[in-house]
């Protein structure tokens, strides 16, 4: 009898550990096997600006320390190319077309009680924190002191509060800083002031790194990595820094001086010729009224912007490095979209060309050896891929990839092509190793790109309207339809 009961009971948990390993609910590691995940963003950070990704100029070796033993992916494209809707999209697992998130609000109303990204970490017993921004906030306006309000709600802007344990923002001077400033947008005279705003300003600014936003984001970050070391912990770190106004102390201004000696990207005689209009960004050279030696100060106004949130950056993985959980903790860094510096006279985000489409995306695990991989991925396969990696099951509703397998083989690849919008201007992008497939309205009739990447990396000749290239544009035409088709159905209707 007492042989029997023993055999019941080991087969009741065979039963129960075959049911928990199918369910959709995430399965729950002990405690002593989970590791931490450490995610830090910037804001409109292009891949180009950073040194491991090849920048001469600007010289990033807290990012580039990262690098070194991460995995560091050289295709990673975001979701939508401005901030709402692309964090949206990677913190809640699915594409803006299928939550319909795609302006500046919370995707809260959008999925329900389902968990979020950080919230299926809170949910299994992780301390779950942000910093500062992760979903959207508006920048300067809804951090700076003495803001306009914009979607702020108390500095939480579009956030989640479901998705934390806990929270905090990080409020700055931003434009207003003490410091030696100039508004290089619609300023041609010279006569406006410093503004506020989504406007293109560089403050030199007095003061060490704590009087802004990302330093006091770091100290944050470095306080809550000493306090919760003993553990599991996922702690979203969000740096505002390149966002406009490229604001930082004046020391991190030094290498780029003068501003007269910055390279801007070729100017290309007609480039504009061949693009529908509303393919022509919103920010340019042009309507922005800057000048060459305004165009130059851009430049290193920006880059002055990425070396600070550099910095900041390695204080965060420095106390990672002093709390001994380097070991136990993956590490993402990353951009919520690309940014022009001037490519195509084109300035800022919105744009589907790479330059604002593409982010820098290095992953470290610990255990797995660094590498560079070339697989074509999306930000919205961090969430399906954290999970697989810290042992939960991934929800079959998540609509991105587990990208793990290629941390073990970087030359496996994971997907055909990357899937990218631009909401404002009704803009689709679909982008594999050889197409970029722009196109404007679902059926292309407000406008088709199509750039040939191997012979034309820099997208400078549009080949949609060469009668050679219809099979072409006919065939990636129908991909968008099908991939719209299976973004939209899902579990939320």
């Amino acid at each position: 009898m007492r042989l029997s009961f023993k055999v019941c009971s080991f087969a009741l948990l065979l039963v129960g550990i075959m049911f928990s390993s199918t369910s959709a609910e995430p399965r729950r590691n002990s405690e002593n096997s989970r590791m931490n995940v450490l995610f830090i963003i910037s804001d409109d950070l292009t891949a180009t600006a950073l040194s491991c990704y090849g920048n001469k100029y600007c010289q990033t070796p807290n990012i580039d320390r990262l690098a070194a033993r991460g995995t560091r992916f050289t295709n990673s494209y975001c979701n939508a190319t401005y901030c709402g809707p692309s964090r949206a999209s990677f913190l809640t697992g699915y594409y803006p077309h299928a939550t319909g998130v795609l302006g500046y609000n919370s995707p809260r109303p959008a999925i329900g009680d389902r968990e979020t990204w950080p919230q299926m970490f809170k949910n299994a017993g992780y301390y779950s924190a942000r910093v500062s921004k992760i979903y959207h906030m508006g920048v300067p306006g809804g951090i700076e002191y003495g803001g306009d309000g914009r979607d702020h709600n108390n500095y939480n802007g579009a956030d989640d509060e479901a998705s934390w344990t806990e929270r905090f923002n990080s409020p700055g001077p931003e434009w207003k800083a003490e410091g030696k400033g100039e508004t290089l947008e619609g300023n041609p005279d010279g006569k406006k002031p410093v503004v506020g705003g989504n406007t293109f300003v560089v403050v030199e600014a007095e003061g060490d790194d704590l009087v802004h936003s990302d330093g006091k984001t770091a100290a944050k970050a470095v306080e809550l990595i000493e306090q919760h070391a003993d553990k599991p912990f996922f702690l979203a770190v969000g740096f505002v820094r390149p966002h406009v106004p490229f604001v930082a102390p004046k020391n991190y201004f030094e290498p780029f001086l003068p501003y007269d000696n910055n390279e801007l990207p070729p100017k290309i005689p007609g480039d504009w010729d061949d693009i529908p209009v509303p393919g022509i960004n919103y920010k340019t050279s042009k309507n922005m009224k800057m000048d060459l030696r305004r165009q130059k100060k851009a430049v290193g106004g920006y880059y002055a912007a990425v070396s600070y949130m550099d910095a900041q950056v390695g204080k965060v993985l420095d106390a990672l490095e002093k709390s001994g959980q380097a070991d136990n903790t993956i590490v993402i860094f990353t951009s919520d979209h690309g940014y022009h510096l001037g490519e195509h006279d084109f300035w800022a985000k919105v744009s589907l060309h790479d330059e604002s489409s593409q982010v820098p995306l290095i992953i470290s695990v610990p255990g797995k050896q660094p590498a560079v991989c070339d697989s074509l991925v999306e930000l919205i396969d961090l969430f399906p891929t954290t999970a697989q990696l810290c042992g939960f099951n991934i929800p079959n509703r998540i609509q991105g990839k587990d990208i793990s397998p290629l941390l073990d083989d970087p030359s496996l690849e994971v997907r055909e092509e990357a899937f990218c919008v631009a909401p404002m201007r009704k803009g689709f992008l679909l982008r594999d190793n050889n197409w970029a497939f722009l196109s404007y309205n679902e059926d292309g009739s407000k406008g088709i790109e199509l750039y040939d990447v191997q012979k034309d990396p820099h997208h400078y000749t549009n080949v949609a309207n060469d009668p050679n290239m219809a099979n072409v544009v006919a065939k990636y035409q129908q991909k968008l339809t099908r991939k719209l088709k299976s973004i939209r159905e899902n579990d939320l209707n």
